[in-house]
């Protein structure tokens, strides 16, 4: 109920301060595991990704977030988890597994951190969570800056085909699957 609160309230926020607009909603599977990988411009993105969509998207935080005094209680509740940032959290890779497996949303930076260019590399935890869930992969791009009334939008494409990555062996696989996510995000943003 806070989430769906929040997220109304941001509808609005976003619409009067950004003009927001999102386009490809149609793509996003009513049920199921779906994971959508999107750039990072900023700190708002968590907040953009989910604005629109009619399910909860959960996401990893850093875990110092969760020592803050009510806003680590609050993140909780609007569907956030602790990641240590530096090196793999395994907990937090298999908290993403099992949420996905219960059929949930995930929505992911496959960056890794905020970078404003568009050449940058995605890190292999996007694949490796996709992969093992059996997760629905779909690409999202926001395309312009967070300029108050300024028009911004956000795009989800269509669903990544994964059927050749699961069934392939290769030591490279993840490699694969982050570079074909990069490449679809990149041609979103690009074509705006």
């Amino acid at each position: 109920m806070v989430y769906n609160i929040c997220r109304s309230l941001l509808r609005i926020i976003y619409a009067v301060l950004f003009r927001f607009e999102a386009t490809g909603l149609e793509n996003i599977p009513a049920t199921g595991p779906v994971v959508l990988c999107c750039n990072h411009i900023s700190l708002l993105d968590p907040t953009t990704v989910g604005t629109k969509v009619n399910r909860k998207v959960h996401y990893m935080a850093k875990a110092e977030l969760f020592e803050v005094p009510l806003l680590g209680p609050f993140i909780r509740t609007l569907g956030a988890f602790p990641v240590k940032r530096g090196g793999v959290s395994k907990d937090a890779i298999r908290n993403a597994i099992n949420l996905l497996k219960e059929g949930n949303v995930m929505g992911i930076f496959p960056e890794g951190t905020r970078n404003a260019g568009d050449n940058s590399a995605g890190k292999k935890g996007a694949a490796m969570i996709a992969l093992r869930s059996g997760a629905v992969v779909i690409p999202v791009a926001i395309i312009g800056k967070y300029r108050v009334f300024r028009k911004m939008r956000i795009k989800y494409g269509k669903p990544i085909d994964m059927t050749a990555f699961i069934q392939d062996s290769s030591s490279d696989v993840l490699e694969q699957v982050t570079d074909t996510i990069m490449a679809n995000i990149r041609l979103m943003a690009k074509q705006g």
